[in-house]
């Protein structure tokens, strides 16, 4: 039954998104992007007290798992944190025949089926995302505490926050109440995720697009203070020895990792914070001034945008700044599309649908 139901979510959302494109139809949020605007099945998150009298022990089993998994392998945190961006960004609220695909509502989670495919396969995500095994920890003890009650969009959005908490970084309310989507969209994923190599103008229409404001964009792409990406990914990096404006300590940057992908297929790892990796702190924005950011975007937030350079400079100077900044747009970017009616459910297996 469960199959039949993924099978024509999958047809209607194919159809819908035809239609759309056909008619210039654009889906995005209404309002002010914070879950509201959709009648009593996308309502505003309940509060960071949710589970208090239905689940107490909620957030300090996801804390724990987060933090023994961090401990095992430091690079789980920025998987995890990127794991709640990439399910949160893919955000069409209304589409055509009322079909809804939501934002935060754990959708990146679902496994392709003989007759539905998920979000995992989509360009940004295949081979790129991780940290799924983790997520099926914490909703295996969590389901035996608290049977059904837990939203794995929930536990995508606290494990997030407790990835930044154990790495050095602040720690925010996280607002509950998200239910799971009962479907996924991957021409969605692939069209609304920002890719590696954007442009500014590229990046700050992705994020208006789904009510997210330039502030938000580069206080967001903080988070790539931790984690690694393959050398697929900054490829257009590798060109830019031959740019004779680029600063002097850039040309050591790029020259270091030519050499380090010059014996790769692609697929070798490189960090996107030099210095600190496995810390959340600022180093990032230090980093892009230094003219070492990793991917084309990052270094693009210095050289493409003079809004985004002066923001990149204020977070460089004062940590503080940015952490507030950051708490206050992933508390933002939780919010989005979120599903608190009965256009959802509270999955048993953050892998399928019930």
């Amino acid at each position: 039954m469960a199959m039949k139901k993924l099978a024509l979510f999958s047809l209607l959302l194919n159809l819908a998104m035809f239609l759309a494109i056909v008619l210039a139809i654009v889906p995005k949020t209404t309002g002010e992007g914070y879950g509201g605007g959709g009648g009593d099945d996308c309502g505003d998150l309940l509060g960071s007290d949710f589970y208090k009298d239905i689940c107490p022990e909620a957030e300090a089993i996801i804390f724990a798992r987060v933090r023994l998994a961090v401990f095992q392998d430091t690079r789980m945190a920025a998987s995890l944190l990127r794991l709640h961006f990439h399910d949160c960004f893919v955000n069409a609220r209304y589409l055509l025949f009322a079909l809804f695909i939501y934002g935060c509502d754990a959708s990146v989670l679902l496994d392709d089926t003989d007759n539905f495919v998920g979000e995992k396969t989509a360009a940004p995500n295949l081979n790129s995302l991780r940290g799924f095994e983790v997520i099926d920890a914490i909703k295996q003890e969590l389901e035996f505490v608290c049977p059904q009650t837990v939203s794995c969009a929930d536990i995508l959005a606290t494990a997030a926050r407790d990835s930044v908490v154990v790495s050095g970084g602040p720690s925010w309310d996280v607002q509950m109440g998200r239910k799971d989507s009962l479907t996924a969209s991957k021409a969605l994923a692939n069209n609304i995720i920002p890719g590696p190599n954007s442009t500014i103008g590229n990046l700050v229409a992705k994020f208006q697009n789904v009510n997210l404001s330039l502030k938000d964009m580069v206080a967001l792409s903080g988070a790539h203070t931790m984690g690694k990406a393959r050398c697929t990914t900054f490829a257009a990096r590798l060109r830019d020895s031959t740019n004779p404006n680029a600063p002097e300590a850039s040309l050591e940057f790029i020259q270091s990792l030519q050499q380090l992908c010059s014996v790769s297929d692609g697929s070798t790892l490189a960090n996107l914070d030099l210095s600190t990796p496995e810390t959340f702190d600022n180093q990032y924005y230090v980093n892009l001034l230094s003219g070492e950011g990793l991917l084309p975007s990052d270094q693009n937030l210095v050289t493409g945008d003079e809004q985004t350079r002066e923001l990149v400079e204020t977070y460089a100077q004062d940590m503080s700044t940015f952490f507030q900044d950051f708490k206050d747009s992933m508390i933002k970017l939780g919010r989005l599309g979120t599903v608190t009616g009965t256009k959802g459910e509270i999955r048993r297996n953050c892998r399928s649908v019930n």
